[in-house]
C-alpha cells in the first residue's frame, strides 16, 4: 500500500481553525441548520449516560469504525450519499409515498440527474438529499424511484435551514431516525478547512424501540435497554490519541470527542456517513478503524433538548 498523501494545510493553519468559534456548517451559502440545533452543539461536557458501557458493548466493542464514504468508487457505485443544489427554478414534482401518513406532501425540487445514493439503478436505500439555495430549504427523499413526472419514494421530509424545529413526535423522515441526512454527513469541504462543527451519522444493526430528542421515530421492536435508541450520541473518549492518525482521519476523529456521533439508521454498525466526494483519501479514511467500540462512551444529552 502507498503512503497516504496529506493535504497542503499545515499545522499552524489547523492550530487557528481549532481555536476560532463554532459557527453553523454552510451549503450554497444556508446554514445547516442552526448553530443552537442539538446536533450541532457540542458534547464533550455532557456527563455519561447510565448504561453507557452495555449500550457500546450491544453495538460492539472490538469493531471499528468505517467510513462509509470516500472517493472513486466501490463494486462500481459511488461511496457515500450525495447530495444537489437546486434552486427556485428547479421544477418541482410530486411524490407518491409509501409512508404519506408521516411524509410531507410538498412538491419537491428533483432536477434531472438527480444523484441517488447508490446510482440511479441501486438497490439499496436510495436516498436523495436536495438543498434549494434560493429559501435555504432541505427536501430529503428516501428510497426515491421512478422519472420525471412519475416519482415515488418510501418517505420524503423537509426542513427550513434557518429554522430550529424537529419532526412531529413518532414521525420518520428520509432517515428511521426522523432527523435530517445531510447536515450530519461527513464533507470533504469541512475536513479541507481543518474542523467538522456537528454530530456526525452513524448506523447500527440493532436499535431499540425508543428514540431521544431530538430523534422522533423508531425502527425496532425490541425494548432492551442495552441497546442503543433512535438519536443516542456517541462520543469518542477524551483521552483516545488520535494524533497518530492522518490528517483527514484526525479530523473527524476530532469532531467525534467534541460532537460525537448520533444513531440516525438502522444498518451496519460503527458505519459512519459522509458525501462522496474526489477529495477523499481512502486510506486515510480506512485509518478510523484504528478507533473501536471500546473508545466511545454513551453522553446524557438531555441537557441540549429544547
Amino acid at each position: 500500500m502507498k503512503p497516504p498523501r496529506t493535504l497542503s494545510l499545515s499545522a499552524a493553519v489547523l492550530t487557528l481553525v481549532a481555536a476560532a468559534p463554532a459557527q453553523a456548517s454552510t451549503i450554497a451559502g444556508c446554514p445547516l441548520l442552526p448553530r443552537t440545533f442539538p446536533t450541532n452543539q457540542r458534547v464533550d461536557r455532557l456527563p455519561i449516560l447510565p448504561g453507557s458501557d452495555a449500550i457500546t458493548a450491544s453495538i460492539g466493542l472490538d469493531a471499528g469504525l468505517h467510513a462509509d464514504f470516500g472517493s472513486g468508487r466501490y463494486e462500481g457505485r459511488p461511496i457515500g450519499i450525495p447530495y444537489d443544489v437546486v434552486s427556485r427554478r428547479t421544477p418541482r414534482s410530486r411524490v407518491r409515498f409509501g409512508y404519506a401518513d408521516e411524509s410531507d406532501r410538498v412538491r419537491y425540487p428533483i432536477p434531472r440527474g438527480v444523484h441517488v445514493e447508490g446510482g440511479r439503478d441501486a438497490d439499496g436505500d436510495r436516498h436523495a438529499l436536495l438543498v434549494d439555495r434560493s429559501a435555504c430549504r432541505l427536501y430529503e427523499l428516501f428510497d426515491l424511484q421512478g422519472r420525471p413526472g412519475a416519482w415515488s419514494a418510501g418517505s420524503g421530509a423537509t426542513w427550513s435551514l434557518r429554522a430550529n424545529r424537529v419532526r412531529p413526535a413518532g414521525w420518520t423522515s428520509a432517515d428511521a431516525a426522523g432527523l435530517p441526512i445531510l447536515p450530519l454527513l461527513a464533507r470533504h469541504g469541512e475536513v479541507a478547512r481543518g474542523r467538522i462543527d456537528h454530530a456526525l451519522r452513524v448506523t447500527v444493526r440493532r436499535s431499540r424501540r425508543a428514540y431521544v430528542y431530538p430523534a422522533r421515530h423508531f425502527a425496532s421492536d425490541d425494548p432492551d435497554p442495552s441497546l442503543p435508541r433512535m438519536g443516542e450520541r456517541l462520543r469518542l473518549k477524551a483521552g483516545v490519541d488520535v494524533s497518530g492518525l492522518p490528517l483527514q482521519a484526525r479530523v473527524i476523529a476530532t469532531a467525534l470527542k467534541r460532537y460525537g456521533l448520533i444513531v440516525a439508521d438502522n444498518g451496519s454498525d460503527w458505519y459512519v456517513s459522509g458525501a462522496p466526494s474526489v477529495g477523499w483519501e481512502n486510506d486515510q479514511l480506512h485509518t478510523l478503524a484504528r478507533l473501536t467500540g471500546r473508545d466511545f462512551e454513551v453522553v446524557d444529552a438531555r441537557p441540549l433538548q429544547r
